[in-house]
């Protein structure tokens, strides 16, 4: 008998903390500096759910080690719905691939809150490469094997991880060039030193509609409606394929249950609001949702898909 009473007063505090909630700031630590993607949409999220909750969402940016710094201090945080974590593809996709010794667990870690955008890539070329087509490109590959080469804004990175599964999924050898950033691979890949890369659409737009790079396939499922005339790779002939950046907020494991029920639903509102989605829709991203059950099945799709591939390519961290 007095097990199940502090069961139930056990219980009664949760739903009663639950039902309090919020009633002080908010932490979102975002494992990247301030001023990127990342930063941009854990402030434009932020801002709403501010609002709509009646507490002040306080970034806390966490960089260093391709996100692993903020992931590993978002893992271990007090699991009270007082701390939330601005998740990707780096975060719960590649890293835990590339890093089996990492400082948390994608999966026992973190509770899934809601997937809130993905930002597919685009990929182009050098104007002198003689190709326009998914389908040329991947001829070209083969019968010049090992003398492509594509760049990337570092090795496990989304722009890295495109290039090896479109490797994967076409059987052809192009040789990788990592980059300590996008800018110093975009100055290549515009010189001709590097023939292609995959990067992210709001970069390569402005170089695109200049002329200066050759837009091949968008990775997306769908089209973009930031250049709906440039066809996705599997319409181009690598059907399945498929991969984009992603983001998603998390809560520490553990985090009551209508807590993470709570932030699920008020950041499907926020992510129907016309600002939201148009401001998304500048940083490349398109806006996507869905339920705390559905985003962990993503989590899991992405980190299967990414360990085939790492493992196929015997990528290596650098």
């Amino acid at each position: 008998m007095r097990a199940l009473f502090v069961f139930a007063m056990l219980a009664a505090a949760g739903i009663a903390t639950a039902q309090d909630y919020p009633n002080r700031p908010i932490r979102f630590i975002v494992p990247f500096p301030p001023g990127g993607g990342n930063d941009t949409m854990a402030r434009t999220i932020g801002n709403k759910l501010a609002a709509a909750l009646g507490q002040q969402f306080v970034v806390d940016n966490r960089p260093g080690a391709g996100g692993i710094i903020g992931a590993e201090t978002a893992a271990h945080a007090a699991p009270d719905g007082y701390t939330l974590f601005l998740g990707g593809v780096a975060s719960h996709g590649i890293n835990p691939n590339l890093n089996p010794k990492l400082g948390y667990d994608p999966i026992k870690n973190f509770a899934p809150v809601s997937l809130i955008a993905a930002a597919p890539l685009i990929l182009v070329v050098n104007p002198a490469v003689p190709v326009k087509t998914v389908k040329e490109l991947v001829q070209l590959a083969k019968t010049k094997p090992g003398q492509l080469n594509f760049a990337s804004n570092g090795t496990g990175g989304s722009s890295h991880m495109a290039a090896e599964l479109f490797k994967m999924m076409t059987g052809t050898d192009m040789v990788h060039v990592p980059y300590k950033g996008l800018s110093p691979a975009l100055t290549d890949l515009l010189s001709g030193q590097v023939q292609l890369m995959f990067s992210s659409t709001v970069a390569i737009l402005p170089l695109v509609r200049a002329g200066r790079l050759r837009p091949l396939a968008i990775t997306s499922a769908k089209r973009s409606s930031a250049m709906p005339e440039v066809p996705t790779v599997a319409e181009s002939g690598v059907p399945g394929y498929e991969t984009a950046s992603w983001y998603g907020v998390l809560a520490p494991a553990g985090t009551n249950k209508a807590i993470v029920d709570r932030l699920n639903r008020e950041i499907t509102e926020v992510m129907k609001m016309p600002d939201v989605r148009e401001r998304l829709m500048s940083e490349g991203a398109e806006p996507a949702g869905g339920s705390p059950a559905d985003f962990a099945a993503h989590i899991k799709r992405e980190l299967a898909r990414w360990s085939q591939v790492i493992k196929q390519a015997k990528i290596k961290p650098d």
